[in-house]
């Protein structure tokens, strides 16, 4: 029995979800527009404003997906409703960002800059030179250029240099100690 899988899903007023054949699901909002095609074992219903999901049988791959399209789907409803957003922050001598149109320049201690480009549908704030926001209405594609900006300099446990996200907590560890 799945707990989360059996939940149903809000759609808020401003949201439209349209249900097509062989569960191809697109959801629009203010934010924009997502579409994806969940597996056909699955009957996935709009009934007002609410989607519900269920499962014809009760095999083993049908209960392991039951739970994930429901989660797939309602964090594409909140995308476009609320959109997400994840919080970078730089600690280093010297570590620092800027936006320079469409590309996000990174200075990591390397002998040469890091230059991302900003993929389409995410935006990219940088309100000091040692904090970078990265939000957008797609929380895979928010998450993935998130972790690509921290994967360049992951925080050290020594120093704590490096990036790393607002809320996460970095271990601590002692240096060599003297004889």
């Amino acid at each position: 029995m799945s707990r989360i899988g059996n939940k149903v899903i809000q759609v808020p007023a401003g949201v439209t979800v349209n249900i097509g054949e062989a569960n191809f699901v697109t959801v629009k909002g203010p934010k924009g527009e997502l579409e994806f095609k969940f597996n056909e074992n699955l009957d996935i219903k709009l009934e007002g404003n609410e989607i519900s999901i269920s499962r014809p049988n009760n095999e083993i791959f049908t209960r392991k997906i039951h739970g994930t399209t429901r989660s797939l789907l309602a964090n594409m409803v909140q995308g476009v409703h609320e959109g997400y957003s994840k919080k970078l922050e730089i600690h280093g001598v010297g570590y620092r960002a800027n936006l320079e149109g469409k590309n996000l320049n990174l200075s990591l201690g390397f002998s040469h800059p890091v230059v991302l480009e900003i993929p389409e549908g995410l935006t990219v704030e940088v309100p000091k030179n040692t904090e970078i926001t990265v939000s957008g209405y797609d929380k895979q594609a928010v998450g993935e250029f998130a972790a690509k900006i921290r994967a360049f300099r992951k925080p050290e446990p020594y120093l704590g240099k490096g990036i790393r996200y607002v809320d996460e907590y970095v271990p601590r560890k002692a240096g060599k100690t003297a004889k």
